[in-house]
């Protein structure tokens, strides 16, 4: 697997399962039926954001991710990033090299910290995994995502230093 800044001819791979993803409801808090020029606009951001995607040897986008600041301004040495992985090749550690490769580029890229603004808490295996790469829940937010299954959810906000 390699895994590389993103380019605009990986979008036609990763609007599949990124639809497939957001349209569950179940661990974005993007509106399900977000629209493909919508979603490409939030997934491949300008700089000073930037996509990477993790890709099989045959060319297979398997996975990606977004590395941005998490707010503006003076907020700006903090990184926000988000992550998906195709369902289809879930469970084969790509979301695990995608978060050590972000994190090792937001470090790179001068970032002091990364925040995540809301992880579903009812999304186990990313909390499970945030937490083994050294994230910290800081707050839960009670109730703050409505998930098709299980109701009315929390929003973690995770942390790490970088």
């Amino acid at each position: 697997m390699l895994i590389r800044d993103a380019l605009p001819a990986d979008w036609p791979q990763i609007w599949p399962f990124l639809r497939r993803i957001v349209a569950a409801g179940e661990t974005y808090t993007w509106d399900p039926d977000v629209t493909e020029d919508r979603a490409r606009a939030l997934w491949l951001p300008e700089p000073p954001g930037r996509a990477v995607v993790a890709v099989a040897d045959d060319g297979t986008v398997m996975g990606s991710a977004k590395l941005h600041p998490n707010q503006a301004g003076p907020g700006a040495h903090v990184a926000g990033a988000s992550f998906m992985v195709h369902p289809d090749h879930a469970g084969r550690g790509i979301g695990r090299a995608l978060g050590e490769h972000v994190i090792a580029r937001a470090r790179a890229d001068g970032y002091r910290a990364m925040q995540f603004n809301a992880v579903v808490a009812t999304n186990t295996p990313a909390v499970a995994l945030w937490r083994s790469l050294g994230f910290a829940v800081l707050a839960t937010v009670p109730e703050a995502f409505r998930h098709p299954v299980h109701g009315f959810v929390g929003l973690h906000v995770m942390h790490r230093r970088l």
